[in-house]
């Protein structure tokens, strides 16, 4: 980020990130690609050095480190280190479930689930996507019915889900008002749990599915049969949960945004490398007027990125962030991603096109982020409807 953007006590915590990546990421990232699962070490390690839980307030053990540039910092040291998929995992961990637990669960939840999410014993997974329901989180058609002894019984399934087959449960939301499921629900149809696999023998992760990026991530099928669910595992009240998904949502943009410029910064930067040490036609790439073109649009564009992005974070951290906002950084830095990294992988020829190369998983890695948290047309219908 530019100059300014961070103070010595963030730069402190990025030797410890950056300490923590080398020693414990590093070494065990190809072992992870080829079986496409990061080790349960890795979440251990995080929490050993206080990485897991930034946001979780001192009265449940954590730092209380609500500054999102601390958030920041991680995905720039993993995007440094070409670890791009545990940046994905600790996203889905951190800024779509713990926000949901932290807003909206109970003191009991809270000290009960909280110590879990730092202590690296409990690993999640978003659980709202539908074969059938994406970004229209209205067309969810997994239920949960409510039982005598006001426990409930879940059943449905779910898709692309991140950590969903080395998770250890999910913040599912689901229909509870037992409407139709083959309609659209209406607002106050829906309810969000944090549901636990472990003694749940009708929680079954399905196949694993193959992605064509962050493929040292897991990503699965969720299917539930007669899952129980106690009483005490509803987060906030019944009927609430899609104005508790909208909630966290802005969280959740805002971490893919500041991935997004993490990983575009550190491919131009390789890039600006690879080019000044390649040569064609005698002379090096870098001294080519079309290279030096690419390379400055590049950098406007990255800055302009980094500037949206820093604004952003400043609205979050002030409580200011909105759904419309987010949006809009999501929308800018996901898309600037993409057609950046297109631009440095052509710049370096035949090599950006093997794998061996950090920005060919990069290229892979991106087009992601245009999907993921909600589609860019979706994002675009969201900074529309402020237009009216």
């Amino acid at each position: 980020m530019f100059a300014g953007f961070y103070d010595e006590i963030h730069e402190e915590f990025r030797e410890v990130v950056r300490e923590f990546v080398t020693r414990e990421v590093t070494p065990h990232y190809p072992g992870w690609e080829s079986a496409h699962m990061i080790e349960r070490s890795m979440w251990l390690a995080a929490a050993e050095n206080g990485l897991l839980g930034l946001a979780v307030q001192e009265e449940h053990g954590g730092m209380g480190l609500g500054d999102y540039r601390f958030r920041m910092i991680l995905d720039e040291e993993l995007a440094r280190a070409g670890a791009l998929a545990v940046s994905l995992a600790l996203h889905l961990h951190d800024d779509w479930v713990l926000p949901a637990l932290l807003k909206f669960g109970t003191p009991e939840q809270q000290t009960a689930w909280l110590p879990r999410f730092m202590d690296g014993s409990f690993v999640s997974s978003v659980a709202f996507t539908e074969p059938g329901a994406g970004s229209d989180l209205r067309a969810v058609r997994t239920k949960a019915v409510k039982n005598d002894d006001g426990g409930w019984t879940l059943d449905g399934q779910k898709t692309f889900i991140g950590n969903g087959i080395s998770g250890d449960g999910a913040l599912v939301l689901a229909r509870t008002d037992g409407s139709d499921v083959r309609q659209r629900g209406a607002e106050d149809s829906f309810s969000l749990f944090l549901v636990e696999k472990q003694d749940n023998p009708g929680y079954q992760p399905g196949r694993q599915l193959e992605k064509m990026g962050f493929t040292a991530s897991d990503t699965a099928e969720l299917f539930f049969a007669g899952v129980q669910i106690p009483a005490a595992n509803l987060i906030g009240e019944a009927g609430r949960g899609l104005e508790y998904a909208k909630a966290i949502l802005p969280q959740g943009r805002l971490g893919i945004a500041t991935s997004a410029a993490a990983i575009t910064a550190e491919v131009l930067r390789q890039t600006r490398d690879y080019v000044a040490q390649r040569e064609t036609f005698g002379q090096l790439v870098s001294e080519h007027q079309n290279t030096r073109f690419q390379l400055a649009e590049l950098q406007v564009g990255l800055e302009a990125t980094e500037r949206y992005v820093a604004a952003a974070v400043a609205g979050f951290n002030a409580g200011e962030l909105d759904l419309v906002g987010a949006s809009k950084a999501k929308l800018w830095a996901s898309e600037q991603a993409k057609s950046s990294v297109d631009a440095c992988l052509q710049l370096h020829g035949g090599y950006g096109y093997i794998l061996d190369y950090p920005v060919a998983q990069a290229y892979l890695a991106v087009r992601l982020l245009t999907i993921f948290g909600g589609t860019s047309e979706i994002l675009k219908e969201t900074i529309a409807a402020e237009l009216r």
